[in-house]
């Protein structure tokens, strides 16, 4: 009975937990604490899955009694051999949904390698379950395991109380699961700032906010044209080298890439306060495309050692009011910037080439910029009434007007 309370009382508190709380440390924490306090030798416990995610391709949780809590990403990249070697695909490949090992009594060579270390460790019995969850995603379902180092092992009334959670504890770690791949997808795919809009449910068409920001707009010179003569995969490959180059500096200065234009991005750094002159958030701003600039330099020198290609890259900083929220149609929606000033930043692109510069900045920009910077001329742009002042970084090298460095 005493076994009976102590389960319906643990399933309680993982409901409550999970209903209130996206928090899968705190969630693990808690029950592995309750069980301690209830008397069970719980050492070790862990649960680890698949993930949604262009770095990771599963992630894992560790807890050790007075030692707290371990978070574990695994890359796409890293070799199988482990995991061929592990339990969890030894069950899995069973088609069975729990094992048992005694870890006491394990000989040299049996087994896996993580149970050897383990029992290493001082550890005496391991309980190892798989909790499925509905099909249709890359989120098969978890792994959990239990561990302990009493002597003897885990006594029948605790591995029931463990079992008896195992419904409960499943379902909360599936609610966890879908609400963590939710966001980092969507953060993944329509960036972290408007992955929040989202989801706090700004999905009408035509719903949308006015803001100030500085705007950088990239796009790489004469990507079109060598696409033409090189494979479409080593395309692929050389393409996202170069975003890498270009977008890491503006995630790492505070901005976000709001949407992907074929072979350049439209990024944006929100100003809250457009009283402060000179502006921090455009010196933000300006950093970024100066280091996105140096990094792409750094990789051209790399590939042009390497006998591949080089591919320049055209930057624009701009500053302006714009609308931020929903275009598109009834049922598929992209969540970007509009506006002239987008505009005004695309024209100004525009101008690189043909007046020889890798970094333009409009007047509007500068104006807020405490930097020192260069002035490149007046221009008029297509579409506009008004020629456009442009500046630039000083001492920039100037090409021959419309003139592609591409190899």
């Amino acid at each position: 009975m005493e076994t009976e309370r102590l389960s319906a009382r643990l399933c309680s508190w993982i409901t409550e937990r999970a209903t209130v709380s996206d928090d899968g440390e705190a969630l693990l924490d808690g029950v592995c604490t309750a069980l301690c306090e209830a008397g069970l030798p719980l050492w070790r416990a862990s649960v680890s899955g698949p993930t949604i995610d262009p770095a990771h391709r599963s992630v894992g949780l560790t807890w050790y009694a007075q030692e707290g809590m371990t978070l574990t990403f695994i890359p796409h990249e890293q070799d199988e051999a482990m995991w061929l070697r592990s339990p969890i695909f030894a069950l899995l490949e069973s088609g069975e949904h729990s094992a048992r090992y005694r870890l006491e009594a394990l000989r040299n060579g049996e087994a896996f390698p993580i149970l050897h270390e383990l029992r290493d460790m001082g550890g005496t019995d391991y309980l190892l379950h798989l909790v499925t969850f509905a099909p249709g995603l890359a989120l098969r379902g978890v792994a959990l395991s239990f561990a302990t180092r009493e002597p003897g092992g885990f006594e029948e009334g605790a591995v029931s109380v463990i079992e008896a959670i195992l419904p409960a504890l499943g379902l909360a770690l599936s609610r966890l699961s879908l609400a963590h791949t939710l966001r980092e997808v969507l953060g993944t795919y329509v960036g972290p700032v408007t992955a929040g809009q989202v989801l706090e449910g700004n999905i009408r068409r035509g719903q949308g906010r006015t803001v100030s920001a500085a705007i950088l707009l990239a796009d790489l010179r004469g990507f079109t044209a060598l696409s033409d003569r090189s494979d479409p995969l080593d395309m692929v490959t050389w393409l996202n080298e170069h975003f890498d180059a270009l977008g890491d500096p503006v995630t790492e200065r505070g901005g976000e890439i709001l949407k992907f234009l074929g072979d350049g991005f439209l990024a944006a750094f929100t100003v809250a306060d457009v009283d402060e002159v000179p502006c921090s958030i455009c010196r933000q701003a300006l950093s970024a495309a100066m280091d996105a600039q140096a990094a792409n330099a750094a990789l051209n020198a790399r590939r042009r050692e390497a006998g591949q290609p080089e591919i320049s890259a055209d930057l624009v900083l701009h500053f302006g009011e714009v609308v931020y929220g929903n275009v598109g149609t009834g049922r598929r929606l992209d969540f970007t910037l509009i506006g002239r000033a987008v505009n005004e930043a695309s024209r100004i692109e525009g101008q690189c080439q043909s007046l020889g510069y890798p970094l333009l900045i409009s007047d509007a920009f500068a104006t807020r910029c405490a930097h020192t910077l260069q002035e490149v001329g007046t221009v008029p742009l297509r579409g506009l009434t008004r020629p456009q002042r442009l500046w630039t970084l000083p001492g920039t090298s100037r090409s021959v007007p419309g003139a592609s460095t591409d190899q």
